[in-house]
């Protein structure tokens, strides 16, 4: 299959970025090396092609209602210029897809997928949509760009290309407007990296010159384009969740810590709510984040073992934490071990590795 590309390819090559595939687009996985581009967000600012995600619009007079049922927050309470995150559940009660829902207005939203699970995401949201003459849902991904602006700074950089007041946008809140001089932006305080910055949202067939732009608006910042590679470590840093590593179909957002988006009291419930509500006392496992002592580093798929050497999970993410500067890893454990403190051993390639369940996102355990 013919790999899609982004309309900031041409920019990516011309910076020497090394790339790769990566769900179905031929995209950066870094540019200078994971680890300083890492650091540069951690410090300042860093600029990412997001362009992969998926973009789902669901509109007229039910589509609240419509969204009440398919997602598992309470999509009611999002006012409009709001952002939520939400999981799409399936009827065990697995996880479909993890997504950002965006208020546009009173009967209109936007929702943010994944990029591997795009097809399947909006196929699935319109199988189960319950007022199919009422909400109609849209697949406009080939219409929209996307980049993120991320890192302590970013407010700077941002601010330099919008007459918008982004300097008072609260977190999780957006306005549409004019950017790098395009009209018919969506401009979000949101991301993926444990660091404040913004997601902008650009129509597709004007974007290719936004990306030169950002990076002249950040040059005294220091600004660096962002690779996969950092953005994954960036996300783990910050305890977030990956669709294909902690979430997947037969995970439910509960076991993944996420129950603070599940709202089993819904009127009406959601779909795959009684599933959940049933898994909750027997799902045998749970998420848990581990910080890991020595030099070893842990990788996916890993043997999570008790000090006597009993297996008791398996890891979904690893890595060196380049902002920490040991391993930190997630892992689906037995519920007897996720108590924060509790001493564990990642098998990593037959040498132990002795590891601490933590509490939070692993910035906030730098030793």
């Amino acid at each position: 299959m013919e790999l899609r590309r982004t309309p900031f390819f041409d920019h990516h090559v011309q910076a020497g970025a090394r790339m790769v595939p990566f769900a179905g687009w031929e995209m950066p996985v870094q540019y200078a090396g994971v680890r300083d581009e890492h650091l540069q967000v951690r410090r300042s600012v860093g600029l990412f092609d997001v362009s992969h995600m998926g973009e789902v619009r669901v509109r007229g007079p039910r589509a609240e209602d419509a969204l009440m049922w398919l997602l598992s927050n309470a999509v009611r309470r999002i006012q409009v210029g709001a952002a939520q995150y939400n999981a799409l559940c399936n009827e065990r009660g697995g996880t479909v897809d993890d997504v950002f829902v965006y208020r546009m207005a009173e009967d209109d939203f936007l929702v943010c997928v994944n990029a591997s699970n795009r097809e399947k995401d909006v196929a699935f949201l319109q199988a189960h949509n319950p007022h199919p003459g009422e909400a109609e849902i849209v697949d406009e991904s080939d219409a929209w760009a996307q980049v993120a602006i991320q890192g302590p700074d970013a407010v700077h950089v941002v601010s330099a290309l919008t007459d918008l007041p982004v300097a008072d946008l609260p977190r999780h809140r957006f306005l549409e407007g004019t950017f790098a001089g395009v009209a018919g932006c969506i401009v979000a305080r949101t991301g993926y990296t444990g660091e404040d910055g913004f997601e902008v949202f650009v129509p597709a067939h004007l974007a290719p010159p936004v990306w030169p732009a950002i990076l002249e608006a950040g040059a005294r910042f220091g600004i660096v384009p962002v690779g996969l590679g950092a953005r994954d470590t960036l996300r783990l840093e910050a305890g977030n969740c990956l669709y294909g590593h902690e979430l997947d179909e037969d995970t439910s957002p509960v076991q993944a810590g996420l129950g603070w988006i599940v709202k089993l009291g819904k009127p009406g419930g959601f779909l795959g709510s009684d599933a959940i509500e049933r898994r909750k006392d027997t799902d045998t496992r749970r998420l848990v984040n581990l910080v890991v002592e020595g030099k070893r580093i842990p990788r996916e798929g890993m043997d999570v073992r008790t000090p006597s050497g009993e297996v008791v999970g398996r890891t979904t993410s690893g890595t060196l934490g380049p902002s920490v500067g040991h391993g930190i890893a997630m892992a689906y454990v037995d519920h007897a071990h996720t108590e924060p403190g509790t001493e564990l051993v990642i098998d990593v390639r037959g040498r132990e590795a002795p590891a601490v369940v933590i509490k939070g996102p692993f910035t906030r355990h730098q030793s």
